[in-house]
């Protein structure tokens, strides 16, 4: 034994042999050794090390955080009260842009970029350095972005029932959001829309479950294809290239009563299992990260404190082992009115099992009252790990300790010619054909294109934002010239020929009518933009003066008629009127894929996915229920039937080529064989 200067005890010598310092060089090469190999054990923490085992990391993690870490591992904030020294004060794991929610108007992919690693740098500034996870509601695209491909909204990419489709969007929406330095989406909606006159209808693929459930495949673009033998519920983010997906908003929300947003959904067991679990069922085999709790109630009970169906049905039964987090303030809105008594509301909601909650701005109050309540046992710690453990795991799979900041290698995808031809096709295969022909045996679509002269009118026809609906730039959407696009006028103006007269009057009068000739016309009219709440209707109406113009319009001239809209609306009284009607849904920015339908250079493919009602007095109703009368019914579409009178569009491509094609095809016939 000897004893280091400064540390002996009073009184005690030192041996001569060390103080005459005789070591060998051997001894003094020993004891180095031993200092270097000690300071490599202290520095090598094994979660940091990418060829360990993600749970052997997990669990290295854990045990070396304190309560406030994971705590603040459980916390997700808005960008506006965030900051590096927010991250690093309170270890905070997430942070989200809400709806409209930018670092600057029109923002870059650079100006995004630095903002997710300033935040990202606060965070692996911390004594663990615990990268943030950074969540946006990427809905329809990239939706918040300046400049971003708007793909259609959910409504319509249902009617395509085309899976393959939806997936490539989901690729490339990754993109776009990792061009923003953004890892983590709010999307997919999977809600069952049983009830149009809910707001948030258009943000369901289809009133059927089993469309809904083809539609999560959009996942694995978003994601990334999953390995064959996956485990079944462990999360699965392929790389860089792809983000974190949130299945939402479990578990009921599409079917409300009366279509009510955030209110109560009335139902049996077997009907919560056979019509709105399903599409959870397949988001969780496809490795879907996160899944997000409904604002709405269950038989009385609020979703987000509903522990039977978080913790026993999702996490125990479905085997979901990624995180689940809360809705904006969803928490809060347990009691009414909303943060009545907020100390409950987190008690009731984390111990339900929610993992994450999406405060988003009053972060000192939540992280406050969680660590009182673990401190007093009415959580247990127990609870608190498990929410970490499944926050890492995301965290650890999407590469996050590895590849935590951003960089601008992905920004030329934003708006991407790609995307916005793959946007354009969307919107062709989403276009249903509600009617063609006044009678039905003399079709009126597809349109000429050397016609000499057509009225284009409706509020629709050219207003980019109206045309995008909610959750476009802003949360409520726009109107106007909101983001880069092309609107349907514009498309048209584009697709007939250099000597066709198009005429724009967005609400045309008898006398303008009467004073002007024109071949046919094509109306766009339909609802404004809304999100939410804000959409909740129980009229169904379109927007004035929408029904005058096609009074107007149609009762001087033949006419089109496409509807633009989030979810079927009141039309009955007005398709006598009308030649043509055409549901495009809400299209997005990709105006074109419209034109490129009504005249022809492709065909209708779209079915509905919603019924179309008579009346919003036979609300709800579904298809198989016993008072089924609906003005169209689910899976309704029309298709161009070239054998019957009426295709006449001169200068036709898709169809009228063929034909050509085929005819010219068939007379050469003939001298090929004699020769």
């Amino acid at each position: 034994m000897f004893t280091v200067r400064g540390s002996r005890p009073s009184g005690q010598t030192i041996p001569k042999k060390f103080s005459d310092m005789r070591y060998s060089n051997v001894s003094w090469t020993f004891l180095l050794l031993l200092c270097f190999v000690s300071m490599a054990d202290a520095e090598y923490m094994k979660y940091k090390d990418p060829k360990q085992p993600i749970n052997s990391r997990i669990r290295d993690l854990i045990g070396r955080m304190t309560l406030a870490e994971k705590i603040g591992q459980m916390t997700q904030i808005e960008r506006q009260v965030a900051s590096a020294n927010v991250m690093k004060k309170y270890f905070i794991g997430s942070i989200l842009s809400g709806g409209g929610s930018v670092p600057a108007p029109q923002a870059s992919p650079a100006i995004w970029v630095n903002m997710v690693n300033e935040f990202q740098k606060g965070a692996l500034s911390t004594r663990l350095g615990i990268p943030l996870i950074y969540g946006i509601d990427a809905v329809h695209g990239n939706n918040n972005v300046y400049n971003a491909t708007l793909f259609p909204h959910n409504i319509g990419l249902g009617a395509t029932r085309d899976p393959g489709l939806i997936k490539r969007i989901g690729e490339a929406t990754a993109l776009e959001v990792r061009a923003t330095g953004i890892q983590y989406t709010f999307a997919p909606c999977i809600a069952v829309c049983r009830d149009p006159r809910w707001g948030r209808c258009y943000e369901s693929y289809s009133e059927d479950h089993k469309v809904v459930q083809q539609m999560t495949d959009i996942i694995l673009g978003l994601q990334g294809e999953i390995p064959v033998n996956h485990t079944k519920g462990v999360p699965y983010v392929a790389g860089k290239d792809k983000v974190a997906a949130c299945a939402k908003h479990y578990v009921g929300d599409g079917g409300t009563h009366n279509g009510i947003n955030e209110n109560n959904t009335i139902i049996d067991e077997h009907g919560l299992l056979s019509i709105h679990m399903p599409p959870y069922y397949d988001s969780i085999i496809k490795g879907v990260a996160t899944v997000m709790v409904s604002y709405s109630s269950l038989n009385g009970v609020k979703m987000h404190a509903n522990h039977h169906l978080i913790t026993g049905y999702l996490k125990s039964k479905l085997h979901f082992r990624g995180f689940v987090i809360s809705d904006w303030l969803g928490v809060d809105r347990i009691t009414s009115p909303p943060g009545a008594n907020y100390t409950y509301s987190v008690q009731a909601g984390i111990n339900a099992g929610i993992d994450m909650v999406m405060v988003p701005y009053n972060y000192t109050d939540y992280i406050n009252d969680l660590t009182s309540l673990v401190h007093k046992g009415v959580i247990n710690m127990s609870r608190i790990d498990d929410a970490v453990r499944r926050i890492l795991r995301v965290k650890f799979t999407m590469g996050l300790f590895e590849n935590p900041l951003a960089d601008l290698s992905f920004a030329e995808q934003l708006g991407k010619k790609e995307h916005r031809e793959l946007a354009r096709e969307a919107v062709r295969k989403s276009l249903v054909l509600l009617k063609n022909g006044n009678p039905p045996e003399q079709q009126f679509l597809p349109l000429p294109k050397r016609a000499r002269s057509i009225l284009v009118a409706g509020s629709h026809a050219s207003n980019l934002g109206y045309q995008c609906g909610g959750w476009s730039i802003k949360w409520m959407g726009g109107s106007g010239d909101i983001t880069t696009g092309t609107t349907i006028l514009g498309a048209i103006k584009s697709t007939v020929a250099d000597s066709t007269s198009v005429v724009y009057s967005e609400n045309p009068d008898d006398s303008f009518m009467k004073h002007n000739d024109f071949s046919f016309a094509i109306i766009i009219v339909g609802e404004p933009p809304y999100a939410e709440t804000v959409g909740d209707s129980t009229d169904l109406t379109m927007l004035d003066p929408g029904p005058d113009t096609i009074r107007t319009v149609c009762s001087a001239v033949k006419c089109a008629v496409v509807i633009i809209s989030g979810r079927p609306i009141v039309i009955e009284p007005y398709v006598p009127l009308m030649e043509a009607l055409v549901a495009a849904w809400l299209p997005g920015t990709e105006g074109q894929g419209v034109a490129d339908v009504l005249f022809g250079d492709y065909g209708f493919t779209g079915k509905l996915p919603q019924t179309w009602f008579k009346s919003v007095d036979q609300l709800p109703m579904n298809v198989g229920d016993p008072h089924y009368d609906p003005l169209y019914p689910f899976g309704f579409g029309l298709t161009i039937n070239s054998s019957l009178p009426g295709f006449s569009g001169v200068d036709n491509l898709g169809y009228k080529k063929q034909r050509v094609l085929f005819v010219v095809l068939c007379s050469l016939l003939p001298l090929v064989l004699i020769s």
